[in-house]
């Protein structure tokens, strides 16, 4: 014989609501560090689309150059710790 299984009401849980501020991840200043490493590398890549010279200088030394030193600065902004207050 199979015996009937009452179903149970489940009970509302009340949380507290607490009043601390919400701590983000990033602070402003990696948020400006990204935006100038992205700046940082589109202007490497303009510098690396240049002139109609394929042997120019400014096209595989200097560009290039830019283009990781913006990458650097993007890594740094991430991985930059935010200042505690």
């Amino acid at each position: 014989m199979a015996q009937q299984v009452k179903p149970t009401a489940a009970k509302p849980t009340t949380k507290a609501t607490s009043t601390e501020p919400v701590q983000f991840i990033f602070d402003k200043s990696n948020y400006r560090l990204l935006i100038i490493s992205v700046a940082v590398v589109a202007f490497g890549f303009v510098l690396m689309a240049g002139t109609t010279d394929i042997y120019s200088t400014t096209k595989i030394v200097i560009a290039p150059i830019v283009v990781l030193a913006g990458f650097a600065l993007g890594f740094f902004a991430i991985l930059k710790k935010p200042a505690t207050n």
